[in-house]
């Protein structure tokens, strides 16, 4: 059988609020999420040498970067932008 704890044992055992444990590892888990992000951005816009996927996408229209070669980049570059917006938008709600 496993082992399994609640937020409010743990909270007990933390000498913690439920709300505030749960608000801290919420933060937490968003702050590192937001980190993982961040890096593979940079390392995107590194090797694309933009800022942004709107730079990006400019880049591509003026034939800088074959639309083939990039598809998937461009993609992918657009999402993490998207969740990236999205968790500064819930860091704020915190």
């Amino acid at each position: 059988m496993k082992n399994t704890i609640t937020i409010e044992e743990l909270a007990k055992d933390l000498r913690m609020k439920p709300d505030e444990l749960m608000k801290e590892s919420l933060e937490t888990f968003l702050k590192h999420k937001l980190r993982v992000i961040e890096s593979e951005l940079f390392l995107l816009a590194k090797r694309y040498g933009v800022r942004d996927v709107q730079e990006f996408d400019k880049m591509i229209q003026e034939g800088k970067f074959h639309e083939e070669d990039a598809f998937e980049d461009y993609f992918t570059f657009d999402n993490l932008e998207a969740e990236r917006d999205l968790i500064l938008e819930y860091l704020d709600k915190l």
